[in-house]
């Protein structure tokens, strides 16, 4: 009797997977997603054993789904996050290319692929087909991205043609903090092996050769043409909307679409692709029905999703294929083709398709902000409509004001459902963000995007000018609601970066209250609260330490001051967005803090004295301050080093990278930035920072 007690309490929750099986397969994409996480988490890069035993996973869930109906779900569980983390390491070793060890300064030869501005807006040229001066081609990066300094009005880059100049380059850099988002795994993923910038003239080598980069060249040709019948920051607008061309759009332009929460715009994602493909599919299917002959004859419907679908990829190409429109492509393939298989075409099921689709395809998509926000918003739209589509949205809602209702519930329903993935990654909350896009969005859907169809449709009449100057009157009234609400005062609220678990919970906790049915449906909320209490009990360090030594981060009541105030501003920056704080570098190097010349900066950290030594001359005052001092950072490598002196120089910190320092109870705690073992991570040797502690320990003593 206790035997069979056991075996129904076991095969219990087989069997009520076995009866919620109709609604599972959205948990394929989850639990690939989840494998690629955990792939992502881990500090060393996985072996040879790890991948083989994935594989065996893999295959015999695989089998064992295909033999057992009650096994299923949990075999393709198990599968599924399999996948995940072989597709990983798949994707990650495929894409393993040089990142430069060493600073390189000399001439740099090399065909443009890529033209866009950087924070600064400077101009900036990716290249590949790299060739460094005595540097062998196995340790030469696959791509290389220089800033242009100063004006090069002779230049008139173009993808394609190959360049030389002298730069100064250096291997992209890692986290600006221990935790904090990973640039040199973003890079690495992208096969940039190599930034930096050039104060010289940039010479053209070799024009684009015949059949070289047609897509990209079509790309500044288009955008080219573009800015010819619009002017100023509209047309420029307009422009990086259509082909994803950016280079002629300024940073204060930038600055302002993503103050107002209109920074979706401009990207080349889901909304501005789903607002191409509806126009041309309502073009065609309906203006197909109104010729009788055809209409009796053939399906418009599945004409139009044809023509639409090459648009798509047409689209694609043209942008540039990034992640974003990828992802787009991706998800309007899939319900376009569920239209020629007439079948429902946006529904939970389609959308985990096309997760899964892009996940397999490129598994670090899945850390990127557009891919959380892009499902989150698609997922809450299906959601939240479906919830409405029986009641208010048929029955209660006059036929005439259903377009407003619609457009309302979208901005909203989009707007709350982003909103954590955009606080977490960007820390800012957009607060008159509903109200921008309530009064732009209509505009990029009725004008922008149709006056580019329309356009290519003119274009060989001559008359491509009509639609683009509508086009252009679209984009004026987009920057002018931009840089109108962006400077109202508050438009902005900063929020501090949560810890590294906090959007895992919530999505896990999200995803289990939407997919799942019954009374334990509740049991994702519990995870959902979790998250935000964590957030909102998230504490930042005592001080940060930049790479290089040259700039800290002094945590105080009036917000982190900075020790300069300037140099370092790419560390500066994220510092106080991941302090939820909107001061600009300047203003936060003018708190109370830091005290004394501008080469040796005095503080106090908790009960420790401590100080901070840069430029010339810095290493020479090392025995003088050592005896006042119970920390020393130097920005310079030290010649010697002083008996019972805790010194942090530059030699130090090559190995650790930037430091946090935290305030416990038993005294002060390091946590370096460099440490992790894996194919993007630079090469480095592990640093006694528990000596560095106890000399502190002994110090404060």
């Amino acid at each position: 009797m206790g035997n069979k007690v056991v075996a129904r309490l076991l095969l219990a929750p087989l069997e009520a997977l076995q009866t919620a099986r109709a609604g599972l397969f959205p948990w394929i994409a989850v639990l690939i997603g989840c494998g690629i996480g955990l792939w992502f988490t881990l500090s060393h890069e996985p072996g040879a054993g790890s991948y083989a035993l994935a594989t065996l996973l893999l295959a015999g869930g695989l089998a064992l789904a295909a033999k057992s109906d009650l096994a299923r779900p949990l075999a393709l569980a198990a599968a599924a996050l399999a996948a995940g983390w072989i597709a990983a390491g798949i994707r990650a070793h495929s894409l393993d290319a040089p990142m430069l060890t060493f600073r390189y300064y000399g001439p740099v030869e090399g065909r443009i692929v890529e033209i866009d501005r950087s924070q600064s807006d400077a101009l900036r040229l990716t290249l590949d087909q790299v060739v460094l001066q005595e540097v062998s081609p196995d340790r030469t990066p696959a791509r290389v991205r220089v800033s242009l300094q100063g004006e090069q009005a002779w230049l008139q880059p173009t993808p394609g043609q190959v360049v030389i100049l002298t730069a100064n380059l250096a291997a992209p850099d890692g986290p600006v903090e221990p935790g904090a988002f990973d640039f040199r795994r973003m890079a690495f993923f992208d096969q940039l092996g190599a930034v930096g910038y050039t104060r010289t003239p940039v010479l053209l080598l070799e024009e684009p050769t015949d059949g070289a980069l047609p897509i990209d060249r079509l790309r500044t040709w288009l955008t080219q043409g573009m800015l010819q019948h619009m002017d100023g920051q509209a047309g420029a607008f307009a422009a990086g909307a259509m082909t994803g061309d950016r280079s002629a759009i300024t940073e204060e332009t930038v600055q302002a679409l993503r103050d107002s929460s209109l920074a979706h715009l401009l990207a080349i994602s889901g909304m501005n692709m789903a607002f191409l493909v509806g126009f041309v599919f309502a073009l065609f299917r309906y203006g197909l029905a109104l010729i009788p002959w055809i209409a009796l004859r053939v399906n418009t419907k599945k004409v139009a999703a044809v023509v639409s679908l090459g648009v798509a990829l047409f689209y694609l190409l043209l942008s540039g294929a990034n992640v974003a429109t990828e992802r787009a492509f991706i998800m309007i393939s899939v319900m376009l083709g569920a239209v020629l298989l007439d079948r429902r075409a946006l529904t939970l099921r389609s959308v985990a398709v096309a997760a899964m689709i892009l996940m397999l395809i490129k598994p670090e998509s899945l850390l990127e902000p557009g891919f959380q926000m892009s499902f989150a918003a698609t997922i809450a739209l299906i959601v939240g409509f479906a919830a409405l589509d029986g009641s208010i949205y048929r029955e209660k809602v006059p036929r005439w004001l259903m377009p407003v209702f619609t457009l309302v519930l979208s901005s909203l329903i989009g707007g709350l459902s982003t909103a954590p993935y955009a606080a977490a990654h960007f820390n800012r909350f957009t607060d008159y963000g509903l109200l921008a896009n309530l009064l732009t969005v209509p505009v990029m859907g009725a004008v922008i995007m149709p006056a580019g169809a329309v356009a290519a449709l003119l274009a060989p009449l001559g008359l491509a000018w009509i639609p683009l100057w509508f086009m252009e009157q679209g984009a004026r009234w987009i920057l002018f609601v931009a840089h109108w609400i962006s400077g109202w005062e508050g438009s902005v609220t900063a929020i501090p970066a949560p810890g590294p678990w906090v959007l895992p919970l919530f999505t896990l906790g999200a995803i289990w209250l939407i997919l799942w049915r019954g009374r334990v449906q509740v049991v994702g909320l519990v995870p959902v609260l979790a998250a935000f209490v964590f957030w909102a009990q998230t504490e930042r360090p005592l001080l940060l330490v930049s790479g290089d030594g040259r700039l800290l981060g002094l945590a105080g009541a009036a917000g982190r001051t900075l020790s300069a105030s300037k140099g370092g501003g790419f560390a500066a920056e994220n510092w106080l967005q991941n302090d939820g704080d909107l001061a600009l570098q300047e203003e936060a190097a003018m708190r109370p803090g830091f005290e004394g010349a501008k080469g040796e900066r005095w503080f106090q950290l908790g009960d420790l004295r401590a100080v901070a030594l840069s430029g010339k001359g810095a290493a020479a005052k090392l025995d003088e301050v050592c005896g006042r001092a119970d920390l020393v950072i130097l920005a310079a490598e030290a010649d010697t080093r002083p008996d019972e002196c805790p010194l942090l120089d530059q030699a130090v910190l090559a190995q650790t990278g930037p430091l946090a320092v935290w305030s416990e109870r038993d005294g002060m705690r390091f946590e370096k930035t460099k440490g992790a073992h894996r194919l993007w991570s630079p090469p480095s040797r592990d640093v006694d920072l528990p000596d560095l502690n106890r000399k502190v320990d002994h110090a404060a003593q």
